[in-house]
């Protein structure tokens, strides 16, 4: 099937429950279906990376990409996991207010955490990939010392680095551990996917989240990957042929 003529729209926002002002991008196509990218910590959905996965995946689904609270155009601070499933909702409600027939989520990091928490809440996602999860936020593992580290740094400066940024608010505030609800994301298929040399979520996260989760579920290990984006960033065509490939089967 021939790729439609795409229009990308400019900045939009809408309003979460709690007041919060969500800015997001809608790259529209002639599909049926949505993918929502959500973008983990000190990153958002202008940067360049994320800018060149939306065109990937908008070969065959539209696309929205959006700033959590206290990252890009978003208003307020992050408040790591707390609140943020409100910013999700709230675009899962925006797209079913343009009459997708589907949705589905791929989160990174923290914002794959709050994809996960999102999901065990509310059945307004219809596929989940949970790319680099935490398992419990106080468990991640912060290996400085390893090779991937240094090379995952680089991803905050030149071109790649450009526009990223956050504005954080209390760190102490009462969060949900994905592992304690990701086995309420059934009947929502979700896919965890995880680089083998992730230096600051561990494999480990993915394994405990896939074995707490209920079926339908998967676990994808990419070889040598390293943490979240920046699998689609070494690896972009294995990355964008994994997620496709899920996405198609439950979508």
């Amino acid at each position: 099937m021939p790729c439609p003529a795409r229009e990308s729209e400019p900045d939009r926002y809408v309003m979460t429950t709690d007041g919060k002002r969500i800015a997001f991008n809608h790259v529209k196509g002639e599909f049926s279906k949505v993918v929502i990218i959500a973008h983990g910590f000190y990153t958002n959905k202008d940067t360049i990376l994320f800018r060149k996965m939306a065109d990937a995946f908008n070969k065959e689904y539209d696309v929205i990409m959006f700033d959590f609270r206290g990252h890009g155009k978003s208003s307020d601070v992050f408040t790591w996991t707390a609140h943020e499933q409100k910013d999700l909702r709230a675009i899962t409600t925006y797209a079913k207010e343009n009459h997708y027939t589907k949705i589905g989520v791929i989160g990174f990091s923290l914002g794959a955490a709050i994809a996960l928490i999102e999901a065990s809440c509310h059945q307004n996602i219809d596929s989940v990939i949970a790319v680099s999860a935490p398992a419990d936020l106080g468990s991640i593992n912060y290996h400085f010392w390893e090779k991937d580290f240094w090379e995952d740094l680089v991803l905050n400066f030149g071109i790649k680095g450009r526009g990223k940024g956050i504005r954080w608010g209390s760190p102490s505030l009462q969060k949900i551990r994905p592992r304690d609800i990701v086995d309420k994301v059934s009947p929502t298929p979700v896919l965890f996917l995880h680089g083998e040399k992730d230096w600051l979520v561990k494999l480990s996260h993915s394994q405990v989240l896939f074995d707490k989760a209920k079926d339908p579920k998967a676990l994808t290990i990419i070889k040598d990957g390293g943490h979240a984006e920046r699998m689609f960033d070494v690896f972009p065509d294995q990355f964008m042929k994994i997620c496709l490939d899920r996405f198609r089967k439950t979508l």
